[in-house]
């Protein structure tokens, strides 16, 4: 491959404009009517369980909740580009991409409820844990994909990650490695502008994070991160490359987060309103409803049916976390290890007797 098609473009891909206007592409091809239908309805859901995750944490249902609210389009964008058999590792910011790939909603809130374990399996959904260290992700996913290629199958793996974790060590290690092995990985980097409140001209002086792929010797490529029409089409075709063993590549989804960083975060302190206004413009919803009812794909009728599946699926995310869970405390030293050491059965010893001398009548046990 020669060093020019290495570099990203000078402006991010675009096919879909804030207004809702087609943008002609001599690369990308504007995805059909139906996948765009089920991208928005993605969109819809998606927006639903960012507003109804924010209201849980109110009720103190939840520990935190990380909003991807205007980041829709990069959490549905991923989840469709993968093949049933693929693997997507995300981040603790990606919950409406772990729903979107099939995992129940309630399950993908585990983890933020503060349970001890990721809340869905694996396995069965093809979605590591979500990973709150930045960057750590990256590494799991590269070795994944490492893996899958020595066995010779024909999985990709998409590893997601914010701006801040560009500045990870992790994030060096993990994109020189695919490259010099030729892994079949996608770094899918959305960048929201903000690393908690350290905004991007302290992360890199670099002209956009899709330029550091040159330096590993991979392609890199930068799109309109709330245009899900151009998150499809990139996505797709970095998916097809590293399926046909053209390894790796970087992508860079500019977008913004619209709300604070998590709801322990006061955003007001590092941005300025007008800044988070003049995103609402650019909303990822907006534009594609706008450009389907435009073309008559997008009916009423549909469009109230995607509203009351959202609902629907906020509804069940609701009943589902305002049950107390059944907390069993010896699980605490049950799955630490295959079979229990003499020291933590004695640790597990003192807590029970910690927890039968709690509940004792008052006065103590006659």
């Amino acid at each position: 491959m020669e060093h020019a098609d290495l570099l990203p473009r000078d402006t991010a891909v675009q096919l879909i404009d804030a207004d809702g206007r087609v943008i002609e592409d001599e690369r990308y091809a504007l995805p059909d009517a139906d996948a765009l239908l089920a991208a928005y309805r993605g969109l819809v859901e998606g927006r639903r369980i960012n507003d109804q995750a924010s209201a849980l944490v109110r009720q103190g249902r939840l520990a935190v909740y990380p909003s991807s609210h205007g980041q829709e389009a990069c959490q549905i964008g991923v989840a469709l580009a993968l093949a049933d058999d693929d693997w997507l590792f995300p981040t603790y910011r990606d919950s409406v991409a772990v729903v979107a790939r099939g995992v129940a909603p309630a399950d993908a809130m585990v983890l933020l409820k503060g349970d001890w374990h990721s809340g869905y399996d694996v396995r069965a959904h093809h979605v590591a844990p979500q990973a709150t260290p930045l960057a750590t992700q990256l590494l799991h996913a590269v070795g994944f994909a490492y893996a899958a290629k020595r066995r010779g199958e024909s999985t990709v793996v998409v590893a997601l990650c914010g701006d801040g974790a560009t500045s990870e060590g992790d994030f060096h290690e993990a994109m020189n490695f695919a490259a010099v092995f030729h892994v079949p990985v996608v770094f899918f980097v959305q960048n929201n502008e903000f690393a908690i409140s350290v905004p991007l001209s302290r992360q890199t002086a670099a002209p956009s994070l899709a330029h550091k792929a040159i330096g590993y010797g991979m392609p890199g490529q930068r799109l309109d991160g709330n245009d899900v029409a151009a998150v499809l089409a990139v996505l797709g075709e970095a998916v097809d490359r590293a399926r046909a063993g053209g390894g790796p590549t970087l992508i860079e989804a500019h977008t913004y987060r619209m709300q604070a960083h998590t709801n322990a975060d006061d955003d007001t302190r590092y941005r300025e309103r007008a800044e988070v206004q003049a995103w609402v413009a650019r909303d990822p919803l907006t534009r594609l409803r706008t450009y389907l009812t435009g073309t008559g794909a997008l009916t009423e009728e549909l469009e109230a049916e995607y509203a009351d599946g959202a609902e629907q699926t906020a509804a069940a995310m609701r009943e589902a976390l305002n049950t107390d869970a059944d907390i069993d405390p010896e699980d605490l030293f049950r799955f630490v290890t295959e079979s229990r050491s003499p020291q933590r059965e004695e640790q597990w010893h003192l807590l029970r007797g910690e927890i039968e001398r709690t509940h004792e009548p008052a006065g103590g046990a006659r």
